[in-house]
């Protein structure tokens, strides 16, 4: 358990204490508090907001709620005292030896550390990427890539039960132009000179899709009409694709589990069925719709459609399911798929979709909750652009693409640790502005090389170690029963502090659904340990090796263990290897 589970618990024990002696009277049930890091570090250990919750249900000023809870916390054989601040905050500190032995539980458990079971198994569906099959992926796809890969990670970290899924965008008219266009580079592969007009695909990845046509069919589709050979480079097309994308996200580290077509829930009837459901709850009707906003009457065409009630769902409007040719709308496909994901057992559902995508949020919620009846929910998180730019200059578009530049360019430039990285220094939904120059310089404005670095010189350290101790004595059990009550210095304490913490970012995080918030914690405790580094070379008592002193040095040596088994429990949510050796001993890190 946490330390602060422990701590959350002992609060609640004291509420039950003080509301048993009739000091608290609460007005229904007790509400959540939280107990967390105080914001500056000279506060305490911890601090909890509870007097504050409770003030309104006990009727009582927050800061008398926390007059009686405080003698009843300092009772707490973890809390050596109790500070009341400002209107009612409770401020605590614990004794010493509490976070030393929580050494012992980052030990014991090495990369498993800050694994939760808050998930309870609850089977949660992460689609993330369903980028359209007409061509390489562009950076924008791959910060919904790391998005969604590092929450998916995220999840099952916390106890949920997570299954990957990419959404194959098959069934609707730009793969048909798709199709086209590959059929323009296999005229150009049988030697015809092409034009490719506005409104195709331009971009050199088709090239090699046409020369495969020609050469295993030949002259066959020169000649044959368009409904003839349409139906058969859209299946080459799509296909090629998506081995195509397949291979950018495997660049990048991210693989799924299931990959669902559009094409084969409509063919399967599961958007017929789909409907059906909704028909026999009467929540599809025909009516007109009023004319979108902005748009004058005189230019709208009102006609009779199907329509999905949306509107008793909290959507603002009315939502058509069949186009005027009587085919499926995009939406209706939509929540064929969303019924599926329902069926096949994920009662939550996180879509990682584009910023210009917003506004399709609510029509989705409101389609899963009709078609779950209540019992499914869809949270959606939108990635907003990325801005690349190399030596202060936007980055030049990709010729293999034609239009943008692919995802595949910047790994390759990069790599992919700094990819995954750097896609989540800011949250999905603002900007991101991407620096390729300094993404490979080895300093602290590089943050994974900082985070790695920070492990590189942990595994250094105990390199060193092995000269000064047997094999036997470094493991992580033989660490565990040194003297961990020789780590006593506010610096010591203060990063051991900052380890304890990453269980509650892992709960945290996931609960909020904000995988930024790992590449945040991973840079805090990086930034933790350089800085005690950096203070043992300005005082050598605080160095991590001390000749003369094995006791110290082995309980160091236990505090690097953990520091170097936290780092790589974040990195793993993350996707990023931990660093084993030091690119430069002379790379400013700190």
């Amino acid at each position: 358990m946490s330390i602060f589970k422990t701590i959350h618990d002992g609060v609640a024990e004291a509420v039950q204490a003080a509301m048993q002696a009739g000091a608290v009277a609460l007005n229904g049930e007790m509400p959540g508090f939280v107990v967390e890091p105080p914001r500056e570090a000279g506060h305490g250990d911890l601090a909890t907001n509870v007097a504050m919750v409770l003030a309104k249900s006990a009727g009582k000023p927050p800061r008398a709620i926390a007059e009686i809870l405080k003698p009843l916390l300092e009772k707490h054989a973890a809390i050596s005292a109790v500070e009341i601040a400002g209107p009612g905050f409770i401020n605590l500190r614990l004794h010493p030896e509490i976070w030393q032995n929580e050494i012992r539980e980052i030990l014991a458990a090495g990369i498993g550390y800050g694994t939760s079971a808050t998930g309870k198994g609850i089977k949660v569906n992460v689609e993330y990427v369903s980028a359209n099959p007409t061509g390489p992926m562009h950076v924008g796809h791959g910060r919904g890539a790391v998005v969604g890969d590092v929450l998916a990670s995220l999840l099952a970290k916390a106890g949920y039960d997570v299954t990957r899924e990419y959404y194959i965008n098959d069934a609707g008219a730009q793969v048909d132009v798709l199709a086209r266009s590959a059929y323009l580079r296999y005229r150009e592969a049988l030697g015809e000179t092409i034009t490719i007009p506005e409104g195709l695909y331009p971009g050199d990845y088709l090239v090699p899709v046409g020369k495969s046509i020609a050469a295993s069919d030949g002259d066959k589709w020169l000649k044959a009409d368009e409904a003839a050979w349409l139906p058969h480079f859209r299946k080459i097309t799509i296909a090629a694709m998506m081995d195509l994308i397949r291979g950018d996200l495997d660049a990048l580290g991210v693989h799924h589990d299931v990959f669902t077509s559009e094409k084969s829930l409509v063919e399967s009837g599961k958007v017929t069925q789909a409907e059906k459901f909704l028909v026999d709850r009467n929540l599809i009707y025909e009516g007109v719709l009023e004319p979108p906003k902005g748009m004058l009457p005189d230019d709208w065409e009102p006609r009779p459609q199907v329509l999905f009630r949306a509107t008793q769902f909290g959507d603002v409007v009315d939502r058509p399911l069949k186009k005027s040719d009587g085919s499926w709308t995009y939406f209706a496909s939509d929540i064929a798929y969303h019924l599926d994901k329902f069926q096949r057992g994920a009662t939550l559902m996180l879509d990682i979709w584009g910023a210009d995508h917003g506004g399709y949020v609510k029509r989705m919620q409101a389609a899963v909750t009709a078609i779950t009846e209540g019992k499914g929910r869809l949270e959606v998180r939108l990635c907003q652009m990325v801005n690349l730019m190399k030596d202060g200059q936007p980055f030049k578009m990709s010729k293999r693409a034609g239009t943008f530049v692919t995802l595949r360019d910047v790994v390759d430039e990069v790599g992919p640790d700094v990819v995954r990285f750097i896609m989540l220094t800011r949250k999905s939904d603002a900007q991101l502005e991407f620096d390729l120059a300094k993404s490979l310089e080895q300093t602290r404005e590089n943050p994974v090389f900082y985070v790695q670095y920070a492990h590189a010189r942990c595994c250094s350290i105990l390199r060193h170690a092995a000269e000064m101790f047997s094999s036997d004595q470094l493991t992580p059990a033989a660490l565990a029963k040194a003297n961990l009550a020789a780590l006593n210095s506010p610096e010591e304490l203060q990063l051991v502090k900052t380890m304890a913490n990453w269980s509650r970012v892992v709960e945290a995080a996931a609960d909020a659904q904000e995988p930024h918030r790992i590449a945040f914690y991973l840079l805090e405790l990086a930034g933790a340990f350089h800085g005690l580094w950096n203070k043992g070379n300005d005082n050598a008592a605080l160095r991590f090796i001390v000749a003369d002193d094995k006791v110290l040095t082995l309980a160091r040596l236990a505090l690097i263990t953990g520091v170097r088994a936290v780092l790589q429990s974040g990195l793993a949510v993350v996707g990023c290897k931990p660093m084993e050796e030091l690119r430069s001993e002379a790379a400013t890190a700190a």
